[in-house]
């Protein structure tokens, strides 16, 4: 919780597999309540790597391609009961370290 806010940070995860663990472990856990990884059918083990992060985790059994699964990750996370919702991509794009930055306003 931040601010008495329910933080959850949802990853659309396509072929991530070499990314997502740094990604995840620069994520700043004791503003975030939850993470959610939805993989889009990826062909590699970003499955395996997510669950053995421990991270919640959906796949997709095809491919719905950005779009589709930016709407999984945001329907779950509402799901989850969010009030701040915050996408990070796990090949590492964007440094997780901006989050604070993010969930302040």
């Amino acid at each position: 919780m931040f601010h008495g806010n329910r933080i959850v940070v949802v990853m659309p995860a396509y072929n991530a597999a070499k990314t997502i663990e740094r990604t995840y472990s620069e994520i700043p856990l004791d503003l975030v309540d939850e993470v959610v990884v939805t993989d889009d059918a990826s062909h590699d083990e970003t499955v395996e790597v997510a669950r053995r992060l421990g991270l919640h985790t959906l796949v997709h059994e095809r491919n719905r391609g950005y779009g589709g699964n930016q709407k999984t990750c945001y329907t779950e996370a509402l799901r989850l009961g969010a009030d701040v919702v915050v996408m990070l991509h796990p090949d590492y794009q964007y440094t997780p370290k901006l989050l604070p930055a993010m969930i302040r306003p």
